[in-house]
């Protein structure tokens, strides 16, 4: 089983980005599966359906998101009804939505978790627990499970890689926009990576307009964020998972930016 991720999406450029490289990705790497992550697809931060709509139709199967979940109020319109859509599954139960989905295609099943961190970032519940609770009943349909651990800190989602090597197939981090370079393979047959980057503005910083984020470290006054003009960079990595096993047999950066 091959699939491709995408690192977070961002703003406009980061779609457009994504429909014109995306589905010469997949053929690249003969992939069966595509998973991004998209909390910041909608003017970097959020998600709204026409905009869900806009990367499934660049060729995502599933897409995650992380603590920007609920910045755009249309997500309530459409996040019940849309399976392929996920939120952290750790968020208190009461939320909108769900945090796994099994998907199947050609024969194959990938189970996909999204999970967030709980270092510098909002409270939730323990993602080490959620997991632990779902996975068994994940294993029931399928070896092969991807995790998007949506966090700040390294240190925690180096920590979840290893506590479930050899139980999952892969954990790909998100969330800080800065494609890690430590992908590998755990012992136990985990794929791992800190974080697999961004999808949007190059030439910004994390995306946005850099002069804008100068400003409010400089002048320490709060600022809005705004799309950096430029060009633009698509981050993921590649996934190879032996069906049979549901170990991770190969994981691969990728990195293209605009000429």
């Amino acid at each position: 089983m091959k699939l491709v991720f995408i690192g977070d999406i961002c703003y406009k450029s980061g779609r457009k980005m994504l429909t014109a490289r995306l589905k010469d990705i997949l053929g690249k790497y003969g992939a069966d599966f595509c998973v991004a992550n998209g909390e910041n697809a909608a003017d970097g931060k959020g998600i709204n359906g026409v905009i869900a709509k806009e990367i499934f139709d660049a060729g995502a199967d599933i897409i995650t998101t992380g603590n920007h979940i609920w910045a755009k109020k249309e997500v309530f319109f459409f996040i019940d009804s849309e399976e392929r859509v996920l939120r952290p599954l750790n968020y208190p139960r009461t939320n909108p939505g769900r945090g796994y989905a099994i998907i199947e295609k050609n024969g194959m099943k990938l189970a996909v978790v999204n999970l967030i961190g709980r270092i510098f970032m909002d409270p939730c519940n323990c993602p080490f627990e959620a997991m632990e609770e779902i996975l068994p009943e994940l294993k029931k349909s399928t070896k092969a499970i991807l995790v998007d651990f949506h966090g700040e800190a390294t240190s925690e989602k180096t920590a979840f890689a290893w506590n479930f090597d050899g139980r999952v197939s892969a954990v790909v981090g998100t969330h800080t926009h800065v494609q890690t370079a430590d992908e590998r393979l755990l012992p136990f047959g985990t794929g791992f990576i800190t974080d697999a980057g961004m999808t949007g503005p190059f030439e910004g910083i994390i995306g946005a307009d850099r002069e804008t984020v100068i400003e409010r470290f400089t002048s320490g006054m709060p600022a809005y964020f705004t799309m950096q003009a430029g060009r633009c960079q698509l981050n993921g990595v590649f996934i190879e998972i032996d069906e049979k096993t549901g170990k991770c047999i190969r994981i691969e950066r990728i990195y293209e930016v605009e000429d």
